[in-house]
């Protein structure tokens, strides 16, 4: 029987209701939980507040959340990982240490005969178009290959401050505002006027959302974060559900 769990959006390096290196060892025990029975583990996304693999050079730290990941997928469990559009600039350092493959798109995927498609969830739907012309420009090449001519230093600093920027407008970002305002929603509701999905599963917005679809047979699910909520999502071959790991004040969004 296949046990798939998902989770995303852990911003491993920003403290928030707990310190980074506190979220780092929940993360490790959730880990170390779901590691008895998973089959699969999808990991959905803005794993590291920020991430950048110079040739020879990675960010410090999270030695205890990279050395679980290994261990889990040295014991044959499949692990997938996503960019989010804070560690866009993963690259190889996943898949060439541990055997992680990181996926920059959304990717289908078959869990007990139910059709899935997941991924970050950043720069789809409508709207968001000023991110959606940054993210072009974070993708490119030429972009990638200035950022690498700067020391370790200095860019990581740098990218520090940025995050830094971008999560000063979170409170008001990551609110509910009606589902006509979700524009992940949107992107589902439209993609199935071409295709047929049993489940959505994406990050990126920082809320547990579960959103039955017009169609009355597809759920689009947003996996929320660790940074308030723990949250994850777990398919136990037959149903997908949204749980909370050690923290008892949490809601899901049932949209």
């Amino acid at each position: 029987m296949e046990q798939v769990y998902f989770a995303s959006d852990f911003h491993l390096g920003l403290d928030a209701r707990v310190s980074s290196a506190e979220r780092e060892k929940q993360i490790v025990r959730w880990l170390d939980r779901i590691g008895n029975d998973a089959t699969h583990i999808m990991l959905v996304g803005d794993l590291f507040d920020f991430w950048y693999e110079y040739r020879s050079v990675v960010p410090k730290g999270f030695v205890r959340f990279l050395g679980k990941l290994a261990e889990l997928a040295d014991r044959g469990i499949s692990i997938e990982a996503f960019s989010g559009n804070h560690d866009t600039w993963l690259k190889t350092y996943l898949t060439d240490e541990i055997g992680v493959p990181v996926h920059h798109a959304p990717i289908t995927r078959t869990f007990g005969g139910k059709k899935f498609l997941i991924g970050h969830g950043d720069g789809l739907g409508p709207g968001d178009h000023g991110y959606k012309v940054l993210k072009r420009i974070f993708r490119s090449p030429i972009s990638q290959w200035l950022f690498s001519r700067v020391h370790p230093n200095f860019a990581f600093a740098l990218a520090r401050y940025w995050s830094a920027k971008s999560r000063s407008g979170a409170p008001h970002r990551d609110r509910f505002s009606g589902r006509e305002n979700e524009w992940l929603v949107q992107y589902c509701e439209e993609l199935l006027q071409q295709t047929s999905y049993d489940y959505f599963i994406f990050g990126h917005r920082h809320l547990p959302i579960r959103c039955a679809l017009h169609n009355e047979q597809s759920i689009y699910i947003n996996l929320g974060d660790w940074l308030q909520y723990n949250s994850y999502a777990y398919f136990d071959g037959h149903d997908l559900q949204l749980d909370f790991f050690e923290n008892d004040d949490h809601e899901i969004l049932e949209l």
